[in-house]
């Protein structure tokens, strides 16, 4: 006898036979019920409503009809839990409900193959993500997500009351990772939750997202960090196409694995930007529209969907990020399918050089004592990078909205649920 769990997806009634469709994951089973053979079961089923969660019990039989070649043909149907009726969304696949409304009733929108395909994708590009930072010799930490400044912009942190005193919520892990190499930690990682108070309605944003950040001491250039995260990537694409083909089939996704990451200089992007009337001054930082032409550049000269963008001013990077000549910065950015996915950089580690560089942007040096304090014991020359896992997954999968790729959104608008 076969025992069989999961949710009713379809109920179909022929007279004297009925059949019930029962799903479990991606595991559909037919359940054959004939009337005349046991009328009393088969009453069961006009009481039934899809998405109802039943147990059965019968004996399983090959069957050329049926999905997956075989039926159960009952003897028990146990009913677990009754779902209402009507369902709060449609699932079928053909139908796309607004976005809005699935997210608000996101445990049942999770139950469509395609949704479910985005996560299961994800996880295992989280295990691939692990695996490779393990493999390569870096310590996971986790490190504190309240806390009482932040090294970003102030305007992009969430106030909280902590027992009577203003504390924020993390923005950036970057001071503790730059500490784990101050403690003599060569190469660290963490993936964990940052949040950023920025009232960003758009298809790209989120106040809440999940980061991959790592950090390496003893490094020579930010062409060190390019490197392992080129190596990353190679690793954690390779690994999903491999081991989710269900999953990507299931999406109309054929993925496709960097074999490498192409390098250019800021000077040179803009210079062929301004080929495709696009004009940037040296000062300024990629808007949406450049890093989509990013993708157009990357595509046509590199045959890559990715592209590595060298040098970016410092009027537009953080205090922190050195410089190699007279506002440019030995950091970068990733660019994957025209959206930024990725921020590097080789750190400052020389105290009165970073003093400086801290004044130059009009910011007091005691406010940043900590900081500065941590660099004053011995600071290996170090770098590293901060990505964007919900975005990879999104343009990964060519989804519309980086929501897409979260299991429950959190932007300006939305706390719930």
């Amino acid at each position: 006898m076969e025992k069989i769990k999961g949710f009713v997806s379809e109920i179909r009634n022929f007279g004297n036979l009925s059949f019930i469709i029962i799903r479990n994951g991606y595991n559909n089973v037919q359940v054959t019920l004939i009337k005349k053979e046991n009328e009393e079961l088969f009453n069961i089923v006009k009481t039934l409503t899809k998405e109802s969660v039943i147990e059965v019990i019968g004996e399983k039989k090959i069957s050329n009809q049926a999905m997956n070649g075989f039926e159960i043909i009952p003897t028990e149907i146990n009913i677990l839990s009754l779902s209402k009726t009507p369902l709060p969304i449609d699932l079928s696949e053909s139908i796309n409900t607004g976005f809005d409304n699935r997210i608000n009733n996101r445990f049942v929108d999770l139950r469509k193959e395609k949704v479910r395909s985005i996560f299961e994708i994800r996880s295992k590009f989280v295990k691939a993500t692990v695996d490779f930072f393990d493999n390569n010799g870096f310590l996971n930490i986790n490190t504190p997500k309240i806390v009482s400044g932040g090294v970003e912009s102030g305007a992009e942190l969430f106030k909280i009351d902590y027992f009577g005193r203003n504390a924020y919520l993390s923005q950036s892990p970057q001071v503790y990772k730059e500490m784990m190499i101050a403690a003599g930690f060569n190469k660290v990682y963490e993936i964990g939750t940052v949040f950023r108070a920025e009232k960003s309605n758009t298809t790209r944003h989120l106040t809440e997202f999940t980061g991959i950040d790592l950090e390496i001491a003893f490094i020579e250039s930010e062409h060190d960090i390019i490197s392992i995260i080129e190596k990353y990537f190679i690793h954690t694409f390779s690994y999903v196409k491999e081991n989710c083909k269900k999953q990507f089939e299931i999406l109309g996704i054929d993925l496709k694995v960097p074999t490498s990451l192409p390098v250019i200089t800021m000077t040179e992007l803009k210079l062929l930007l301004k080929e495709r009337n696009k004009f940037l001054l040296p000062e300024d930082d990629l808007d949406p529209e450049s890093e989509k032409m990013c993708s157009e550049i990357s595509k046509e000269k590199f045959n890559s969907d990715f592209l590595v963008v060298l040098e970016y001013p410092f009027s537009v990077r953080p205090f922190y990020h050195m410089c190699k000549k007279e506002n440019v910065t030995k950091s970068f950015d990733i660019i994957y399918n025209g959206v930024e996915i990725a921020t590097g950089a080789q750190r400052e580690h020389r105290v009165e050089v970073l003093k400086n560089q801290i004044i130059s942007k009009g910011i007091n040096p005691i406010d940043l004592n900590y900081y500065i304090n941590m660099l004053s014991y011995g600071m290996p020359p170090h770098g590293g990078i901060g990505l964007g896992l919900d975005r990879i997954i999104a343009l990964m999968l060519n989804l519309k909205n980086t929501k897409e790729a979260t299991l429950f959104p959190r932007d300006p608008e939305r706390l719930t649920p």
